[in-house]
């Protein structure tokens, strides 16, 4: 199946940026993932587009670049929604229902974990525990964090998001 997820729309000013941060870590020993976290700053995640950009601006194989984006849980490949949904699967939460849940946002939303809604407006991931055991099975939206739910709670909480 095909994943779905935004096209790389970055402007002029954000690759201005990049190339700002890689001339400034250019000779230094090590600059890969501080550029790699300046990128993401920028652009929201690390597309292939970017990497290409690091890859040539710091003189480093594509490979190596890739293969430290996807190590690190920290850097993403794809873009984020406004409201980036975390939907906690650690032991308690799920053992009360998390996983149910997971699946209704991702019926309602028509998209997978990882995956970015069309207009942008939504992303899911899957998280482990957020050390809030005693609101299983918990999500949050952002900062927002909810807690002791049900499957029908989500199609309210997406629907706040939606009319924001």
């Amino acid at each position: 199946m095909e994943k779905k997820t935004l096209p790389f729309n970055g402007t002029k000013e954000q690759e201005e940026q990049l190339m700002a941060v890689i001339a400034e870590h250019k000779d230094q020993d090590g600059a890969v993932i501080p550029v790699l976290h300046k990128a993401q700053e920028i652009y929201g995640y690390l597309p292939i587009e970017v990497q290409e950009m690091i890859s040539e601006g710091l003189d480093v194989p594509l490979a190596e670049i890739y293969g430290i984006v996807t190590f690190y849980t920290q850097f993403s490949l794809n873009p984020k929604g406004k409201y980036h949904i975390g939907v906690c699967l650690g032991t308690a939460c799920y053992v009360k229902g998390s996983g149910d849940i997971l699946e209704k946002i991702k019926e309602i939303l028509g998209i997978e974990v990882g995956e970015c809604t069309p207009d942008g407006l939504f992303s899911i991931e899957a998280t482990r525990c957020i050390g809030a055991c005693g609101l299983a099975p918990v999500l949050t939206v952002n900062d927002d964090v909810y807690g002791r739910l049900v499957v029908d709670d989500v199609e309210g909480i997406i629907k706040k998001y939606q009319e924001l």
